[in-house]
């Protein structure tokens, strides 16, 4: 049996993912208006000032450096990754083009 999901927004991949991270509806929306912020911006780090700048007026946020406490969730959650100075997403959240899963028994 074959099964294809259409994971047409970034939420929605995120949400696939979430029984690995175990990230709040609330974490979820963040990282995904992240994600696809920095998809925009192209910066290697995801949680630049820049784009947690961009990210606080998205969600409507006062200060950006409240996403601080988010950013540390994610990495605690591991759907973050710290490599060098940079935050990068996990390698399974990372992936959005095509992704083929087989439950085995």
């Amino acid at each position: 049996m074959k099964l294809t999901l259409k994971l047409d927004t970034t939420f929605k991949y995120l949400q696939f993912w979430n029984s690995l991270f175990n990230l709040t509806t609330k974490e979820l929306n963040i990282l995904a208006v992240l994600v696809n912020i920095n998809e925009k911006q192209k910066d290697p780090n995801l949680c630049s000032n820049a784009n947690k700048k961009l990210a606080a007026i998205e969600l409507s946020f006062k200060d950006p450096n409240t996403l601080n406490n988010y950013v540390k969730k994610f990495k605690d959650k591991g759907a973050l990754v710290l490599k060098g100075d940079n935050y990068i997403l996990h390698k399974l959240l990372s992936n959005k083009d095509e992704v083929e899963v087989r439950v085995l028994r």
